[in-house]
């Protein structure tokens, strides 16, 4: 257990480079990943910048990923977990350790641990409980599965911060999704707050207020953070909230709000919000509110009252 193990990544996204580059500084030499886009148009290029930047090499299919790697880390969007889990299966062995870190519902977790017992490698779920930057590989992570302690083991003397929960796997996946109904939420409640509040001058009496209610937070600060996070990671988070809607149908809990939640986070998608802003944070609420009036003014209304 105390050899440097070889990490390979399957997906190689925005949270996959902070978690290899963290993993880098951390000693560990042979990190790999493979990503479907690796040669898309636009996409492409920045997935190969990032692993350039990281020290990671870049292969061409899951069957080589695997085969120089001990330690797989599924890092893909959420409606892509099972695929990327099916086709890396084909090629693992008892050696492997599959990590599946996607924010999907416990079900389907279920079904990825499935996948790994037939394929004979052993599988851990991942929730991880804070976004990956600025925490890079030492973000907090809750574990599950029987091969938990393992990977905590393996992965700990390298700086990631790891709780090993319980041994069965759903229960880690239902924290996230259950922690994502109020963070996801409160960005999508912020977001109509200020959209409403801006539009009648309305905002710093409403902040003023909430602040009497709620003493300690900066709700101004909070509306810039978390408008942000809607216009930067709209479609990701969308994809996540449609897996807490089936956490929730799952159990025959109505997803009222998940369910408006994840159209909020789609809402942003559609209205071009990440393109407006280069793919960067608003540097306030009140720039958010005026470049939504500005798309609303361009003929973008239907769009963003869907």
């Amino acid at each position: 257990m105390n050899q440097i193990p070889r990490i390979g990544f399957v997906g190689f996204g925005e949270a996959g480079y902070h978690l290899a580059k963290g993993l880098r500084s951390a000693g560990i030499v042979h990190i790999s990943a493979f990503d479907i886009n690796t040669h898309a148009d636009g996409l492409g290029g920045l997935i190969v910048s990032r692993a350039a930047k990281a020290q990671v090499r870049l292969v061409s299919s899951n069957a080589e990923l695997a085969a120089g790697s001990d330690i797989i880390l599924s890092t893909v969007t959420a409606n892509q977990a099972k695929n990327a889990a099916e086709q890396t299966a084909l090629h693992l062995q008892q050696r492997h350790l599959y990590a599946d870190l996607n924010s999907i519902s416990p079900p389907l977790k279920q079904s990825i641990e499935q996948i790994m017992n037939g394929a004979g490698a052993r599988f851990v779920e991942v929730a991880v409980m804070a976004p990956v930057p600025p925490y890079d590989h030492k973000v907090p992570m809750l574990t599950g599965g029987a091969a938990a302690p393992e990977f905590a083991e393996r992965m700990r003397p390298f700086g990631m911060q790891i709780e090993v929960g319980t041994l069965e796997v759903g229960t880690a996946a239902a924290t996230k999704m259950c922690r994502s109904i109020m963070i996801k939420g409160l960005e999508a409640l912020l977001t109509e707050c200020v959209l409403g509040a801006t539009r009648y001058g309305a905002d710093e009496r409403v902040f003023a207020s909430l602040a009497e209610t709620f003493p300690g937070i900066d709700w101004p600060k909070l509306a810039t953070y978390m408008v942000g996070r809607v216009v930067v990671h709209g479609e990701r988070r969308a994809r996540e909230m449609e897996e807490v809607v089936e956490t929730l149908r799952s159990i025959d809990i109505d997803p009222i709000m998940a369910s408006a939640t994840a159209r909020r986070m789609d809402w942003s998608v559609q209205a071009g919000l990440k393109k407006k802003f280069g793919g960067k944070d608003p540097s306030s609420y009140r720039e958010f509110a005026q470049a939504v009036a500005e798309l609303q003014a361009a003929g973008l209304t239907r769009v963003l009252a869907k």
